[in-house]
């Protein structure tokens, strides 16, 4: 999916969009509340795909990711934050919803090996990167190991992505600062400084894969940090010396 020009188009949505994944040519798969949803970037047209726990009206969708074979992996919270109320789904192309993990409190980043073997895994508040076995043919993962364990002074593990050499780029909500570790040995390797203190995600791209683009939150923030962080919320996108993946594309009927 790209996008030659600079042109910014903005589009608005009745809840609370939490996800964002690329699907098929100029689709959108958007996790809206507790929905999933086919979104046209040409046309704008919008199409329901499912809806999972339509019973917990308090619930919703938070992150998402597209495995390496195009099945969509999905996280709920409740809007509470409510200890062990979040599961983790499994969507497949013909939309049948498989739940991988529960009672998690706040689903978060994901990220898979390049040799499709590993699945990583963030429940936020936990501090902690959980390491899965994964077999890309069934979509099936066997926890294996706790990979990272993050100290709570530099944040709360949150969004995060994988570079090309299986190190993992984690976004510390609190931590004013996207950091890079070591899956293998637990290691924290580098930092992203950034001029506000919640931090969201983060993603490779450019023509390079050389990019890391992050986003920010200005949500629990008071006045007075507002004003000392007047860039909260911005995304921001900042160079950097390794290389990423190509996203993967989300394969739904």
């Amino acid at each position: 999916m790209a996008f030659p020009s600079k042109e910014l188009k903005t589009f608005k949505f009745p809840g609370r969009l939490a996800v964002a994944l690329e699907g098929k040519g100029n689709e959108l798969i958007l996790g809206l509340d507790r929905s999933l949803i086919r979104f046209d970037l040409q046309t704008g047209k919008q199409e329901k795909l499912l809806e999972i726990e339509q019973d917990f009206q308090l619930h919703r969708f938070n992150d998402g990711k597209v495995d390496p074979k195009g099945r969509i992996w999905i996280g709920t919270l409740s809007t509470l934050f409510t200890e062990g109320a979040g599961s983790l789904y499994r969507i497949s192309e013909d939309l049948t919803v498989d739940k991988k993990l529960e009672d998690l409190t706040i689903s978060n980043g994901m990220a898979w090996t390049e040799d499709q073997s590993t699945f990583y895994f963030i429940d936020s508040p936990t501090q902690k990167v959980q390491e899965f076995g994964f077999d890309a043919v069934s979509g099936e993962i066997s926890f294996k190991r706790i990979a990272i364990d993050v100290p709570k002074e530099i944040g709360t593990p949150d969004g995060m992505c994988i570079d090309q050499e299986g190190m993992l780029w984690i976004a510390h909500y609190g931590g004013s600062g996207v950091y890079r570790w070591n899956p293998k040995t637990g290691e924290l390797l580098d930092k992203i400084e950034l001029p506000v203190p919640h931090i969201t995600s983060c993603a490779f791209g450019g023509p390079n894969l050389d990019q890391l683009l992050i986003t920010t939150a200005q949500e629990n923030l008071s006045p007075d940090q507002l004003s000392q962080f007047p860039q909260s919320g911005d995304v921001f996108l900042v160079q950097v010396k390794i290389r990423g993946f190509e996203t993967n594309v989300g394969k739904i009927d």
